[in-house]
Order: C-alpha cells, then structure tokens, then sequence
C-alpha cells in the first residue's frame, strides 16, 4: 500500500508525516518545488507477535506500508493540468491522504490569507477535480482525431469514447471519479491514466493542541488529529512516549490509528503465513480469493496453485498448535475460490 500525503502549503504535511512515520523529515516550506519524502512503516499487528512467541521463527516481517509526502500543489496549480513531475507522483499512489490545517498560527501565515477548513477541502478536491477534466478533455479530443484520420480499431475507439464521455458528464457535475462504476475492461483502459479522483481519498483535519474538530462536509472520510503533538510523541524513546501520553489523555498514537485506517480505505485486509523459518503477514484487498493471495506470496504459488491450507488466526491461537487445529477440524482444504478473510493463515499447496 502506497499512501501520497497532499495539502497546500502550510497545511503540516510534513508534520504529519513525521507523526506517522517517526521521521525527522525538515517542516520549513518547499515554497513551490516538488520534494517528496518516503517511508516504509510496519503495521503493527498484535496477531502476528502472538504467531511469532508461538512458532518462535528465524524472521518475524509485519505488513507494510508506505506513506509519501509530496509537497508542490498549491491552489490554482491545475488550470492547465498539473505539472508532469508532481502528476507523475500523484499517480503512483494507491490513495491520498489530505492534511487540511485547523490550527492558528500567527507565525505560519495560511497561503488563502484566512484558516477555513471547509474551504480548503473543497478547494482541494476542486483541484483534483479540474485535472482529471483537463486530461479527459484532452483524450477525447484524440479519439476524435483518430476517428478523423481512421485507420484505427473503430470497436475500440467508440468504446473508448463512450467510457470518457461518461466521466466527462460527471467531472462536469463536480463528482469525482471514485464514484462511477467502470467495467473490468473499461478498468484496463484507465490503467496508467492517471485520473486522480478516482484514488480514495481520506480528508485529515490537522488540529493544533487542545482543539476541537471544525465542521467539514465532503463524500470522503474524515480523521482529526493533533499533528504537532503526535510528531513530538512519535519521535521520543517508548518509555518517554508513553508517560507524554498518559499527561495528554492519548490512548492511541496515529500512526497505528492511521494504518487501520488506511487498510479500510483502500479496502485492504492482512492474512499470515507461518512457520519456523518465517511468520509474516501479507496484504490483499478485501474479497480477495485464494488464488490471489497466493499471487501476492509468489507467482509460481499462483500458477501451480493446488489447495490452500486454512485455519482462522483466532482458532489456532486459541487451540495453540496446528496440530490441535487439525484434530478439531479447524484447519481445512480451500479451492482457489475460496474468499480469504481478515486474520486468515494460508498455507498454498502448488505445483510448478
């Protein structure tokens, strides 16, 4: 999972990025330039550390994720299309995250001259909105083109153009993309286009210390946090971390809050493989079958797919061997329809 942090300037991306990450990455503005930091976080995972005291392995490895904060857009950047190193950024990302400021600052003047929340999500999703007009403008003006000169696939570029005619209509409605169904065929000619509403989006109100969460409306979920404290926690050693924490009345830091979260939006779910070489925990997305999850393990497990071997985290914890799981008739032979579910330990029969 590759989640992009955005936000106008002095919105406390970085900030942000720090408390998720535990980083140290400089907040002084970028005034402008496309800079982007990049960390590889672990999801923590209580299943897997009881797996990992049960099979005692050689290499315990959790999830991960990895969050990027991408400085560059500021309002009004996508009259013309936004520009192709920050594009090219943007479209990397599974999801974006956009850190909206709340706090006052007198030092850190806000770039629209007044804090509004609302505004500024608005504002955002407007920008995001008016690239992916642009660039769909821009190709159905060469599927015209194409039709002109002919020579071309003439099935393929009327089902191109009814595809980015109908997102043209809902562009137009100010309605972003993630919520027009598209075909598995329609999905493969948008593949690499780049069209930034339709990557989920979770809207993060970035409040200072003590403050109470401003209303915002928008389609897209919502989180609040208090950025510059959650930084400062998340860069001390654990023992200080958590008498800060008890001060503040912080039950869970973002990072981990965060990462529950991100699974949910992008419809993301962890299942185990174990053993005495290796306890490690793997991602899929949510109604993901069993072939599939064999293809995010190895390829060849995919190809020469078999069985897989099943048993809930929770049974095998509770009856406390594979043994015991069997005897009870917990562990179970699944085909590679079989829809995999959160916490599940999958173990592929293949042949190859």
């Amino acid at each position: 999972m590759k989640l992009g942090i955005i936000g106008f300037p002095q919105s406390g991306k970085t900030t942000i990025f720090n408390a998720l990450t535990r980083g140290h990455a400089p907040t002084t503005a970028s005034a402008g330039r496309i800079e982007v930091h990049t960390a590889v976080v672990d999801v923590p995972d209580p299943r897997v550390d009881a797996l990992s005291a049960m099979f005692k392995p050689r290499k315990t490895i959790y999830a991960k994720v990895t969050y990027a904060d991408i400085a560059g857009l500021e309002g009004g950047a996508a009259k013309s299309g936004l520009a192709g190193p920050l594009l090219n950024q943007l479209t990397q990302m599974d999801g974006l995250i956009h850190v909206v400021r709340c706090f006052p600052d007198e030092n850190v003047p806000h770039p629209f001259g007044s804090l509004d929340p609302a505004r500024d999500a608005a504002s955002m999703e407007a920008e995001l909105l008016l690239n992916d007009l642009i660039a769909v403008e821009r190709k159905l003006e060469r599927l015209t083109e194409e039709r002109k000169k002919g020579g071309t696939d003439k099935v393929l570029n009327e089902r191109q153009t009814a595809l980015f005619t109908r997102l043209h209509e809902a562009l137009a409605a100010e309605k972003p993309l993630r919520g027009v169904e598209v075909s598995a065929e329609e999905e493969k000619f948008l593949s690499g286009f780049g069209l930034l509403t339709r990557k989920p989006l979770l809207v993060l109100l970035n409040l200072g210390e003590g403050q109470s969460r401003p209303e915002v409306q928008t389609d897209s979920p919502i989180v609040a946090l208090q950025g510059k404290l959650e930084m400062e926690i998340a860069q001390l050693p654990p023992e200080d971390a958590s008498i800060f924490m008890q001060e503040y009345g912080i039950t869970e830091l973002s990072l981990d809050r965060m990462i529950k979260i991100s699974y949910d939006l992008l419809n993301q779910q962890p299942f185990f493989t174990v053993g005495e070489d290796e306890v490690r925990a793997w991602t899929t997305r949510r109604g993901a079958t069993a072939l599939e999850a064999a293809g995010e393990i190895h390829t060849d497990l995919q190809k020469g797919f078999v069985r897989a071997e099943v048993v809930a985290c929770a049974d095998l914890l509770e009856l406390g061997s594979m043994a015991e799981a069997k005897a009870k008739g917990k562990l179970r032979l699944e085909g590679k329809e079989y829809i995999v579910k959160d916490g599940d330990i999958v173990h592929i029969r293949f042949n190859v």
